[in-house]
C-alpha cells in the first residue's frame, strides 16, 4: 500500500465558485510523496458537494447539526490516513504549488513540532486596508521558518501577548501531525478551536512551527454589523477559553477605536487615496473599528449580557442556528 505523506482536510458549507479553485489549486500541488484530500459538507444547498467530485475529490456529508469547529475537523482527520493532517478552509487558496510541500516540511522540522501554521495573504479584490493588516499581523511571526516552544514558564505565566503569541494557530492553514492529534485531538469549543489546540500542545510540552512560505489567499471584508459579531465571539472565546478581558473598560476601547481609524488612514493614504475617496474610505473604516472594538467589549463582558442580545450579537450562533459551517 502506498503510503500516503498528508492528508488535506477541508469542511465545506456553500462553498460557491471559489470553493472549485481552492480544490483545482490543492490538485495542482507538486510533492515527492502521495496525498490526498477529503472534505467534508454539512448541508450545502449550492452544487459545491457536486462540485468537489466531479474533480475526483472525496467528499462525506454530514447534518448541518452535526457541524462543529473542532468536531468536524476530528471527523476529518478519522476518515483520513496520511501522516500530517493539513487543514484549510473552502476560501484558503495555497498561493503556490509547495504550498503543501512547505507546510508539511515545516511540521516535520523536529520530532517535536506538533503543529505548524503558514500566513494568510489577502485576496487579490479585498480592501486595501485588510491586505495592510494582513501582512502586518503575520510579519510578527517573521521571515524564516521558526520553531518555538514554550521555554519561560514565568513570562508566560505573567506577559500575556507572550502567551497569545506563543498559542496562536489558525486552522485556515495549518498542518497538525497525525501521532500527536491522536494524543490531543481538536477540541470541541464553539470558537478558537486552533488556538485552544494549540495552548494544550504548548502547555503540553510540543513546539508549534510558523512557516512562511506556506502561504494561502484567505481574507474577509465583513461589514460593520459582521465586524462586531466576529470580534465578539473571538473575545468571547478569549475569556471563557484563555482567560483574556480584551476590551474590558469602555473609554479604553474608544481610544483603541480612534488609534485603529487614525492606522488605517495612514494606510489608505499609503494606498494612494486621495480627497473624496480618501475620506470616503476612511469615514468607512472608522465605523469598522469601532464596530470591532464595540464587539471586543460585548465579548469581554458576555456573562452581563442578557440571552437575547447574546443570541443576537454572536455570528457564530446564528450561522450554527442555520447550519452554515
Amino acid at each position: 500500500m502506498t503510503h500516503v505523506r498528508a492528508s488535506v482536510l477541508i469542511p465545506v458549507k456553500n462553498g460557491g465558485p471559489l470553493l472549485g479553485e481552492v480544490i483545482d489549486a490543492i490538485l495542482q500541488q507538486q510533492t515527492p510523496w502521495p496525498f490526498e484530500v477529503i472534505v467534508v459538507d454539512s448541508g450545502s444547498t449550492d452544487d459545491s458537494v457536486a462540485l468537489v467530485r466531479t474533480k475526483g475529490v472525496r467528499c462525506e456529508e454530514i447534518s448541518p447539526q452535526e457541524f462543529g469547529h473542532g468536531r468536524t475537523r476530528n471527523y476529518l482527520a478519522s476518515l483520513s490516513v496520511g501522516e500530517f493532517l493539513v487543514f484549510i478552509t473552502q476560501d484558503a487558496k495555497p498561493a503556490t504549488t509547495d504550498w503543501l510541500y512547505n507546510m508539511v516540511k515545516g511540521c516535520d522540522a523536529e520530532p517535536a513540532v506538533a503543529g505548524a501554521f503558514g500566513p494568510h495573504r489577502a485576496h487579490p479584490e479585498a480592501r486595501h486596508v485588510t491586505h495592510c493588516e494582513l501582512s502586518q499581523h503575520f510579519a510578527g511571526f517573521g521571515c524564516e521558518l521558526a520553531v518555538v516552544r514554550l521555554d519561560d514558564r514565568a513570562r508566560f505565566a505573567a506577559d500575556v501577548g507572550y502567551r497569545q503569541w506563543l498559542h496562536f494557530f489558525s486552522s485556515n492553514n495549518a498542518c497538525i501531525r497525525r501521532s500527536v492529534w491522536q494524543q490531543l485531538p481538536l477540541p470541541e469549543v464553539a470558537f478558537a478551536e486552533d488556538q485552544t489546540w494549540a495552548l494544550r500542545a504548548i502547555e503540553a510540552g510540543y513546539a508549534k512551527a510558523f512557516v512562511p512560505d506556506a502561504v494561502v489567499y484567505h481574507s474577509h471584508d465583513f461589514g460593520i454589523w459582521e465586524t462586531l459579531q466576529r470580534n465578539f465571539d473571538e473575545a468571547r472565546s478569549f475569556n471563557l477559553y484563555f482567560g483574556y478581558r480584551i476590551q474590558d473598560n469602555l473609554v479604553q476601547a474608544i481610544k483603541s477605536g480612534f488609534y485603529l481609524a487614525r492606522r488605517d488612514l495612514g494606510w489608505l493614504r499609503d494606498g494612494g487615496l486621495r480627497g473624496r475617496r480618501l475620506l470616503k474610505n476612511a469615514a468607512y473604516m472608522g465605523f469598522i473599528e469601532m464596530a470591532r472594538v464595540a464587539g471586543q467589549y460585548l465579548g469581554t463582558r458576555h456573562d452581563q449580557l442578557p440571552p437575547w442580545l447574546l443570541r443576537s450579537v454572536s455570528r457564530d450562533e446564528q450561522l450554527q442556528r442555520a447550519g452554515t459551517a
